[in-house]
């Protein structure tokens, strides 16, 4: 009888909805199973005006479902409590392919759409993570989960679920919860603006060249991309630099025009920070105080507390020490990286100070010089296609996988490419989503999601639908798509979680792809590993035009210089932890002056001024619109995980050792739930992780 009225009250939304719109829709296709190869999303069929009735019917029917929990007259118990609620939210689940399309593919509509869902999701998940009903009924499963013969599994979802409703406020009076309601809403709104507003700076900015003299130094490739640009922004005959990493980053290593270079790298520096109507200023003091209210509530002396409380390192002390440890080496190896850079423009008679802008250039000199490496040299061996085929080679080595490219499947845009993953024995494993270049409306970065998480349902594994989502370099004319060793290894790294993605295999939704935040960057930063290897190297590493593997003399290089600038990539990224640490240990959020509060905490470690951290506040979007809020620190803490992992795999003699690889897939992907996360490291490892491999990797040991 329910599932009669829950169909009936989804076709009256789906009904009322389009007659207010005045859109005739026969079927929306997010109501209905996706009648597309492996079930993928069918883009070719949804269309905007599909997602808010798919959302409110999603609603709908996960409310049924809890309803049906809370009114059960059984006593609480796993199967008719526990199951019921982690299964919950089928459409809402297949309608969230939006929001993988608004961060990859956005456009106004999609961005209109978005303002008016994230008042309704946040009231949804309120409604849920407070319902005082549903909490008692998992409270009573959890009070008396010893006696009810659960496997471990099954108890670690009880203690799990349990605990993701306490940290949500499930626990406080009705007062307090009312208040929390408040707070969430006003939160989801200001970090969704605090993300249009980066993106719209993102694409505000051009530097836009005239005069071919300007081009000098720049590589050819680097050269026609900003030709490209320029026809794209129609000012055909000129060049077009953006702040999108493949464009500024190039023109600042290898433009020799100073002035330029200081243009484009400041306004990199004040995106979100011009006084305009996408000033981020007022924003992250709003959303500082309103996270401060919320761990209050929640029983937290401050937002890092309750944040790190849940992660492997447990406390903001343990992470504050954790980076301070790593500070003062990296530091002082970061002003011999001063001294060297210092010592070329003297020399070159330049009768200036090293700036942040010149940072690039010169450390690029330095690397030449030192390394006799240019980066540029490189590129021609990254072939984009080729280091993709090097990816799957490494997973097939460690795991079997098999790739196939598909041709017949809906893709969000042309650019996109779709791979069926296979286990070695050829069962489907997962399809995999590759999304390579830029576009206007592309957050900038790269990441690895899920538009269908994999799981079980009626004791039958869904598989998942991943994507791999970067802003590389673009083909230009005859020149195919080339990747600098960064991009490289960037594209490993995102592979690493896309590989969670495909093994994780718990047998409920809460045990299978839910680790705290500083366990999910080891899956990808252990694959960046086995990027640099020469047996690695030898396989992807080709020429584009004659097809020859890369020399032996430049892998030598690549190695020897593996040290190169680190004391400058550690320092900016310890800088920029210990700000998010910072923004979210405050006692006092009142009044804040952002760019003040900034300075202090900067000064405060003696960050040097050559250096500022890797993102300002105002285009932190880790942190203020993108999950990491107090946790941006998990980068490095994952560093020490990935170096030690790697080491076992090195001290074995074998690369691909599959005894070592079968058991990272069991305990460290596959089963990455089902632990805690350190304990799950120690079944793979043998015993506790040494910092010592990360010290001695950046040199600074």
């Amino acid at each position: 009888m329910k599932k009669i009225v829950l169909f009936i009250s989804l076709t009256l939304i789906m009904v009322s909805w389009n007659i207010d719109k005045g859109i005739d829709i026969p079927e929306n296709p997010l109501l209905v199973k996706f009648n597309t190869p492996f079930e993928v999303p069918p883009f070719d069929l949804i269309q905007p005006e599909h997602y808010v009735p798919a959302f409110q019917a999603g609603i709908n029917q996960q409310k049924a479902e809890i309803d049906a929990i809370i009114t059960n007259p059984a006593l609480p118990d796993f199967e008719n409590t526990i199951v019921p609620f982690d299964q919950s939210g089928e459409i809402l689940r297949k309608a969230s392919v939006f929001y993988n399309l608004n961060t990859a593919n956005t456009n106004p509509t999609l961005q209109k759409i978005a303002r008016e869902l994230t008042p309704i999701m946040s009231a949804h998940r309120n409604e849920i993570g407070l319902n005082q009903e549903l909490f008692n009924k998992i409270k009573a499963v959890y009070e008396k989960k010893a006696s009810l013969g659960l496997d471990n599994e099954q108890m670690r979802v009880v203690e799990t679920m349990y605990r993701d409703f306490e940290r949500n406020g499930a626990a406080l009076s009705e007062e307090k919860r009312i208040e929390l309601k408040k707070i969430n809403e006003q939160l989801a709104m200001l970090t969704l603006k605090y993300g249009e507003n980066l993106l719209a700076e993102n694409n505000g900015f051009r530097l836009i060249i005239d005069n071919k003299e300007d081009l000098v130094g720049l590589p050819e490739g680097v050269v026609a991309a900003a030709a490209d640009q320029a026809k794209y922004d129609k000012m055909e005959g000129k060049w077009v630099f953006t702040l999108q990493k493949p464009s500024w980053i190039p023109f600042l290593t290898y433009s020799p025009k100073r002035e330029l270079r200081e243009k484009i790298y400041k306004a990199y520096l004040s995106m979100g920070n011009n006084n305009n109507d996408y000033d981020n200023k007022s924003i992250i003091t709003q959303i500082v105080k309103l996270r401060d209210q919320r761990a209050e509530l929640l029983g937290f002396n401050n937002y890092a507390e309750y944040s790190i409380d849940d992660n492997m390192a447990k406390t903001s002390q343990n992470v504050y020490d954790f980076l301070n440890k790593i500070w003062m080496p990296s530091l002082n190896m970061a002003k011999n990286e001063v001294k060297e850079m210092q010592k070329i423009i003297d020399n070159e008679g330049g009768n200036f100070k090293l700036e942040s802008w010149d940072w690039w250039y010169y450390s690029e000199k330095v690397r030449k010089a030192k390394y006799d490496l240019d980066a540029e040299a490189l590129k021609p061996y990254f072939k984009l296609d080729n280091v993709r085929e090097g990816i799957f080679y490494t997973a097939n080595k460690l795991y079997g996988l098999k790739f196939i490219p598909i041709k017949d499947i809906p893709v969000y845009h042309e650019e996109v490419q779709a791979f069926e993953v296979q286990e070695a024995d050829g069962r489907h494993l997962a399809v995999l989503y590759i999304d390579s270049y830029p576009r206007p409306g592309k957050k900038s970065g790269a990441w690895c999601g899920a538009m269908r998480s994999g799981a079980y349902e009626n004791g039958l594994k869904v598989t998942p639908v991943v994507f791999i989502v970067t802003n590389f370099t673009r083909p230009t004319g005859d020149i195919p798509a080339l990747l600098s060793w960064d991009e490289t290894t960037t594209f490993f790294h995102e592979f690493g979680h896309a590989l969670h993605n495909f093994f994780a295999d718990g047998h409920y939704r809460r045990t299978s792809r839910d680790v705290p935040r500083d366990y999910v960057e080891l899956p990808s930063q252990v694959m960046e590993n086995w990027a640099g290897e020469p047996e690695v190297l030898k396989i992807y590493a080709k020429h584009y035009k004659t097809g020859e593997a890369i020399p032996d003399e430049l892998i030598q290089k690549i190695q020897n210089s593996s040290k190169f600038n680190q004391g400058f990539e550690t320092v900016e990224y310890v800088a920029a932890s210990l700000l998010d640490l910072d923004w979210h240990s405050l006692s006092n959020t009142e009044n804040i002056d952002v760019e003040v509060f900034e300075k202090a905490s900067m000064d405060k470690i003696g960050l040097i001024p050559e250096i500022l951290p890797r993102y300002r506040s105002t285009y932190f979007s880790h942190i203020f619109n993108g999950g990491y809020s107090a946790g941006y620190y998990v980068y490095l803490w994952a560093a020490v995980l990935d170096s030690d992992a790697f080491n076992a795999f090195k001290e074995s003699g074998d690369l691909f050792n599959p005894e070592l690889a079968a058991k990272f897939r069991k305990y460290v992907l596959s089963e990455n739930s089902m632990g805690e996360g350190m304990d799950q490291y120690k079944k793979f490892r043998g015993k506790d992780p040494s910092i010592d491999a990360l010290l001695e990797k950046r040199g600074l040991k």
